[in-house]
Parts: C-alpha cells; sequence; structure tokens
C-alpha cells in the first residue's frame, strides 16, 4: 500500500486576509492594556511562587501544591474551583475554575501543573537575571497559567468578564498523562464539547521577526510490533525448514515501513526500541528490556515499541491499515502482529480554527507587532488542547516566548509576558463581541 503525498496544509501556511480586520485599538482595549502594563511584575510574581513549587509529573504532592496556588487565584476572580482527584489513573488531579452564566461566549483555556521535572532533580527554583527567567517550568508552562490568571484580571477590571462564559482547565498530568487517557481526559474532552473557543497557553513561537499561531498540531500514539519466528540451528537459516527467523522478518517489515510510508505530509513514524533473540522481555511502562541470543541460533522473537504522529484522525486510520497490511506479509515460517496505543489526538487545521487566528494576527497587528502567519505542525509536539479540538474552534501557542523547555537551559523571555497577557485578552475580548 502506497501513498501519495498531499499538500493538506499548503493553503493553511499562506497568510490568510481577512476582510473584516481591525489593526486599531478601541477605548476599551487601551484600558485593558494600561492595566497589564501596571501589574505584569504581579504575574511574574505568581509565575516565580509556582515555579519554585516542585511539580514533577509523578509528584503528585507538589503538583496539588500547584494547584492550591491557581486555586487561590481562581476563587479571587470570583470563579467556582474544583479539584478533579486523578488517583485512579495514578496521578495527581486537576484544577477546573468555572465562571458560567446563561448568556455570553463560551471560553475554554487550558494550562498544566506538571513538569517534567522531579523531586530529585537537581534543576530546581525560580532564578530572575535582568528580563530572563529560569527555572523548571518558567517556559512549559507556569508562565502560561499565570498568563490566564491575568488576562482574565485585565477583562474583569474593564468590566467585561461578565460577558462572557469561561471554563479554566489546569491539567496535572499533562507531560505525561494517566492511562487510559479516555479516563484522565474525561472532564478536560466534556469541557471541550461546552466551550465554543478553547485556547491552549504553551510557549509562543517568535522567529525571523514573525509571529507565528498555532492552529494545528500532530497527534503522538505509539506501537509495539511483536515478531516470532522458528528458533533452530543458525545452518539451516533461509531452509524450507526453518525460515528467516523473528530478526529478519522484523528487518522486513521496518524496511518496508520505510520504503512506503515514508513521506506523506505530516505522517511520522519512529522506532524507540527494539529487542530481538532467542529471548525477549520487554517492559512498555520503563521502555526497556533484556535479550538473550547467540550467534549460532536463529532468533524467536523480536518486540519493536515506536511512535507515530499524523495531522488527522482520518490519517491516522489510513497509516494505521497501511502498517497492519505490511505486517501481515511473513517471511516463511515466522508471524507478527502489531498494535496501536493512542496517546494525544491530533488537532486538525479546521476552519474554525483559521477564523480565530485571523483575530489574532489582527490583535497581535494592533499590538505593533505585524501581521502573525500560521506555525507548520510539524514544529509542535502535542499538547492538551488535541483532545477538545474536535468539539470546540481552538487556538495553541498563547504563552510567553521561552526556550530550552524539558531541559535544565529552560528560560523564558520576562518581557514576553505583557505581550502574551495582552494578546489573550484583546483575543478573548473580540471573539466575544463577534456576531
Amino acid at each position: 500500500m502506497t501513498f501519495i503525498c498531499k499538500t493538506l496544509f499548503a493553503t493553511v501556511l499562506v497568510l490568510l486576509p481577512f476582510a473584516g480586520s481591525t489593526s486599531t485599538l478601541d477605548d476599551t482595549e487601551r484600558d485593558m492594556i494600561e492595566w497589564i502594563d501596571a501589574h505584569t511584575e504581579d504575574a511574574i510574581a505568581l509565575l516565580e511562587e509556582t515555579v519554585n513549587i516542585s511539580s514533577g509529573t509523578n509528584n503528585h504532592e507538589g503538583v496539588r501544591q500547584v494547584g492550591v496556588v491557581m486555586r487561590r487565584e481562581l476563587d479571587d476572580l470570583g470563579f467556582h474551583s474544583e479539584w478533579v482527584d486523578q488517583s485512579h489513573v495514578q496521578r495527581a488531579g486537576h484544577l477546573f475554575g468555572y465562571k458560567h452564566g446563561t448568556t455570553g461566549r463560551k471560553f475554554l483555556m487550558i494550562g498544566h501543573l506538571d513538569t517534567v521535572f522531579e523531586v530529585d532533580d537537581a534543576f530546581e527554583g525560580f532564578r530572575r537575571d535582568g528580563e530572563t527567567a529560569y527555572g523548571p517550568g518558567v517556559d512549559d508552562m507556569k508562565s502560561g497559567n499565570a498568563i490566564i490568571v491575568y488576562a482574565l484580571r485585565a477583562l474583569a477590571e474593564v468590566g467585561v468578564l461578565d460577558d462572557i462564559q469561561v471554563t479554566v482547565a489546569y491539567t496535572g498530568d499533562e507531560e505525561k498523562p494517566g492511562r487510559p487517557v479516555a479516563e484522565s481526559r474525561k472532564e478536560l474532552i466534556e469541557a471541550g464539547r461546552w466551550a465554543d473557543y478553547s485556547l491552549g497557553f504553551e510557549a509562543a513561537v517568535t522567529y525571523d521577526d514573525t509571529d507565528w499561531a498555532t492552529i494545528a498540531r500532530r497527534s503522538s500514539g505509539s506501537w509495539t510490533l511483536s515478531v516470532a519466528g522458528k528458533q533452530a540451528h543458525s545452518s539451516g537459516i533461509f531452509s524450507d525448514n526453518t525460515g528467516a527467523g523473528a530478526v529478519f522478518e522484523a528487518a522486513r517489515i521496518l524496511n518496508s515501513f520505510y520504503e512506503e510510508l515514508r513521506g506523506e505530509d505530516y505522517l511520522t513514524f519512529n522506532v524507540g526500541t527494539l529487542l530481538g533473540g532467542t529471548d525477549v522481555t520487554y517492559d512498555p511502562a520503563q521502555s526497556s528490556g533484556t535479550v538473550f541470543g547467540k550467534g549460532n541460533v536463529v532468533p524467536r522473537k523480536v518486540i519493536v515499541n515506536g511512535g507515530l504522529r499524523t495531522i488527522s484522525l482520518e490519517q491516522l486510520e489510513r497509516a494505521k491499515a497501511a502498517m497492519q497490511e505490511i505486517v501481515a506479509r511473513n517471511l516463511p515460517h515466522t508471524t507478527a502482529s502489531i498494535s496501536f496505543t493512542d496517546g494525544y489526538p491530533p488537532m486538525s487545521p479546521t476552519e474554525g480554527n483559521r477564523q480565530i487566528y485571523r483575530v489574532l494576527s489582527d490583535v497581535n497587528a494592533a499590538l505593533g507587532r505585524g501581521a502573525m502567519q500560521v506555525l507548520d505542525p510539524s514544529k509542535r509536539g502535542a499538547a492538551d488542547i488535541s483532545f477538545v479540538s474536535p468539539f470546540s474552534d481552538s487556538i495553541a501557542g498563547l504563552g510567553a516566548l521561552g526556550s530550552g523547555g524539558h531541559t535544565p537551559d529552560e528560560t523564558l523571555d520576562l518581557n514576553s509576558m505583557s505581550l502574551a497577557i495582552k494578546r489573550t485578552a484583546l483575543l478573548i475580548y473580540r471573539l466575544s463581541r463577534q456576531h
């Protein structure tokens, strides 16, 4: 089975005009900007407070402590907040805040409380050097959490928060979701079904003096290939009686993946681990295993684990079908099977997402930074917003500007906190007034 490469995203990568664009600010927007400028250091102080709490995904107490801080902020805004326990999927839980009513556009704002840095990691604590901050989560994504709060505060300050409905979702396991995801993301998906617009607050992207909007993200899932062959003396390999052995069958399958699936836009697949021999064990939870074999014995077992990313559910299903068809073409005296584990679904580039982008691009221009362009989805990983994008118009990358996420070099440009809060407040304000 082969794929014909189509430029699915080509029309999205062009700057899209918007006939109703407004690159000027009204009085309400100017008031919000003035308030944000006066309170940006308060937002940075909230960022510092949360970064100083170690909250790796498996540090459940730390995740809950960050949740306590963010709940304090939501309660102060008059939200009804709830902690959603996730002990049944071996995770700390999520914080949800609600300001619902009977009228007004409905917004879902998504952040996360956890980082990739666990309790015993040496990279801990907030440090500031001028307008640059360092620390676990300054970029991914405790800055985004603070931006959500201060954008809502700005909207409240000018009296327009009462005109909209909001759900804030701070998940506690974005970096390593509890399984099954149908359980760990149940409340988030329900919020996405409720919302008109979903906004994600992971880091913004700027390069080549241009700001880029994220209207699509690829899926992130995994696959496991299990291959069996006939164990025998190596002198008989390839004979009618012995066949090819498990390793050659695995090599055939992987090479066929490479030859037949490679090249379609936004489809990628990767081999993470490969173990083959006479005796093989594999622990998927630890991504590790053991292997024993000898050069004079035809191997009888191979286990391969890999990743799979797509831009749409349709592309995902086609890729799975193609991989299964390749796996079924067994060499003599071998069998093979492949299983798939879905993780993050794709966030496809819908027209509704493009409409939010046009408004955001307008806001960016009104703030003096020029029109935005649309980011190639292959340049970003998966995120929680993908779970809700099938149900509500969505955009991601509304956070501040940082670098080095998931590494001890994680940094944040503190000047971009003000920019991100302004973008968010003005985007919500303009979307809420559309007819």
